[in-house]
Order: structure tokens, then sequence, then C-alpha cells
């Protein structure tokens, strides 16, 4: 069950209320104000680490060496040495 932050306009309290998502909000303070509480927005830490998450799994890739040139350190020169024997 999610906790909803909320302060009282006359009071200045602020109060942590567990609530369904689907309860209203509350509107009278434990103070006796009648219509003075508000439900304020709280800004949440999310922190994608470990396996699992889009911006992990399809990150840039290191490339292949390019097989023009020096093949002895080409994944392909080790396919060509096997051909040969």
């Amino acid at each position: 069950m999610p906790t909803y932050l909320y302060e009282c306009s006359k009071c200045e309290s602020t109060f942590e209320v567990e609530q369904r998502i689907t309860e209203n909000a509350l509107t009278d303070c434990k103070c006796g104000a009648k219509g003075s509480v508000k439900r304020l927005i709280q800004p949440i830490a999310v922190m994608f680490k470990g396996e699992g998450f889009h911006i992990n799994d399809y990150s840039a890739k290191p490339s292949t060496p390019d097989c023009t040139g020096d093949t002895s350190t080409c994944a392909c020169a080790s396919t060509e040495s096997k051909t040969d024997a």
C-alpha cells in the first residue's frame, strides 16, 4: 500500500498516511481544520541497475576488429588457421 504525505495549511504540520490507490485523498486535519489538508507530491529515486533493463541490455556493443591488414588480432584469423590445417 502506498504512503502519501499530507500537509495542513492551518497548523502547517505534515504527516504520512498509508492508503490504497483507489481511496480518496484526505481533506481534514488531526488539528480539527476541515478542508485544509492537501496531498504533497514526493519525488522518488529510481535507479535502473543490473540486468534486465533496456539501458543496460541494449547499449552500444564493442565492434569486432576489421579483418583488413593484420589478421593476428582478427576473429576470422582463427577460422582461417583451422581450415589450413
